[in-house]
């Protein structure tokens, strides 16, 4: 009996997908510097959840308000990750996990994670936006979806 590989057009060419917020000017910022470290290479699948095309079924359901309350991605086995490990993570695959490497320490990487966690919370206030709630109420009524807001971290 003879094993069966996974065919090429099964397996992603991405090692990790981003999802990120292509209306954060700051987070548009740091998706514009890991693109050019990726240089083409096709390692970061970068998705806009801004976008109103976003699909949460094409992105591990990771439905948009999920999305917009804290920073996640995806691995190729489908697996998800969010908050500071997605930048260990993304990092590591560009060759650059030296700049998270601390983080991973035991006093660091607890301190990293609860900065992260503020930052989360008052980016769109910090950015100029309304909150998130307003934000997705507004996307729900630009595509005609029910209005329901769940507020989840």
């Amino acid at each position: 009996m003879t094993e069966q590989l996974p065919s090429p057009a099964s397996e992603p060419a991405w090692k990790i997908k981003l999802l990120y917020d292509g209306a954060c000017p700051l987070c548009l910022r740091e998706v514009n510097f890991l693109q050019k470290r990726d240089a083409g290479r096709g390692l970061i699948a970068f998705v806009d959840i801004a976008d109103d095309r976003y699909s949460a079924a094409a992105n591990g359901n990771i439905d948009f308000e999920t999305a917009m309350g804290r920073i996640h991605a995806i691995l190729p086995d489908g697996s998800t990750l969010k908050n500071v490990e997605v930048f260990r993570q993304v990092y590591e695959i560009l060759g650059m996990g030296w700049v998270y490497a601390a983080t991973r320490w035991p006093i660091i990487g607890p301190i990293v994670d609860w900065l992260y966690s503020v930052w989360a919370d008052w980016r769109l206030a910090l950015t100029g936006r309304s909150d998130l709630k307003t934000i997705v109420q507004h996307r729900q009524q630009r595509l005609g979806v029910p209005t329901q807001c769940r507020l989840e971290k």
